[in-house]
């Protein structure tokens, strides 16, 4: 029995020897997965960084960049771009910005810049302010295509405006009646400028004036009683004139002397026949000789 049960002991310190080296075994098989998943995890995330980094958005960030001011139609923008692009590049980048195509684009630093040179050639710095001048198409159509509404909507205005003649400025003088030593008229007539003065006409202070043209000179004399004034027919901006209403046969005439039309000198009671001869010599249409 004593046998036996040493027998049965040994067996039992066996066995129990056994079981730790399957531990160990197992522990080793851990070990050994736990190292192969920290070497997974360890190169998934270099691959991520490595991802990360090849992916990136702004490739400018891999270049030697500057950061511009764009001016444009009293609007500002601020643009980063690499330091090594081209003035045909920089406007490409301004076309992203404000819609401004390049080729309708003027850009300007120190000078107009030259498409062929790059910002590092000119000298470009960082806080650079970038002048741009150009409109965009649509601003192009919207000034051009209008024009002719334009001039339909100021001729209406035109047509609405009281006349002339009615007019309290010009009514004191017309008030005065037609002088009694004017010239005749012929209405519907068109005749050549006279070869004497044409007078017995008013101004607007009421006084008598009289129009010499002297073509030779190219000069209209505007003569009064205190003096005559010698005016350069090429200085004289403008020529216009409205019938007097109730006297169709005779005009009220404006000569504008400069920029405004507030030099303009009127003359009253002008024979209709010589109006047209008048604005045509005057403005330089043609002349008599």
């Amino acid at each position: 029995m004593a046998t036996q049960d040493g027998d049965d002991g040994a067996v039992m310190d066996t066995e129990t020897e056994a079981k730790p080296t399957e531990a160990e075994a197992f522990g080793e098989t851990v070990e050994k997965a736990d190292a192969e998943s920290t070497s997974l995890t360890d190169a998934g995330n270099a691959t991520t960084q490595d991802s990360s980094i090849s992916n990136g958005d702004d490739a400018d960030d891999k270049q030697e960049t500057v950061d511009l001011k764009i001016i444009w139609s009293k609007n500002k923008y601020d643009l980063k771009i690499p330091v090594d692009s081209t003035g045909a590049k920089l406007k490409e980048r301004i076309h992203a910005l404000t819609g401004l195509p390049p080729a309708m684009q003027k850009v300007m630093y120190k000078g107009l810049l030259s498409e062929d040179k790059t910002l590092r050639d000119i000298k470009v710095t960082n806080g650079a302010k970038i002048m741009v001048v150009g409109s965009t198409i649509n601003d192009v159509l919207a000034v051009n295509t209008p024009k002719e509404v334009v001039q339909q909507e100021v001729k209406a205005e035109e047509n609405k405006k009281e006349p002339l003649c009615r007019q309290k400025q010009h009514r004191k003088v017309l008030d005065k009646g037609k002088p009694e030593d004017i010239m005749p008229a012929i209405k519907g007539a068109k005749e050549r400028l006279p070869t004497v003065p044409l007078s017995g006409m008013f101004n607007k202070s009421g006084g008598k004036v009289r129009l010499t043209f002297k073509l030779e000179q190219d000069q209209l004399w505007i003569g009064t009683k205190e003096r005559t004034e010698k005016v350069p027919m090429g200085s004289i901006k403008n020529v216009v004139s409205e019938p007097i209403e109730g006297h169709d046969d005779y005009h009220m005439m404006a000569f504008q002397l400069g920029p405004t039309e507030a030099s303009q000198y009127w003359v009253y009671w002008v024979p209709a026949q010589f109006v047209d001869a008048i604005k045509d010599t005057v403005l330089g249409k043609w002349q008599y000789f």
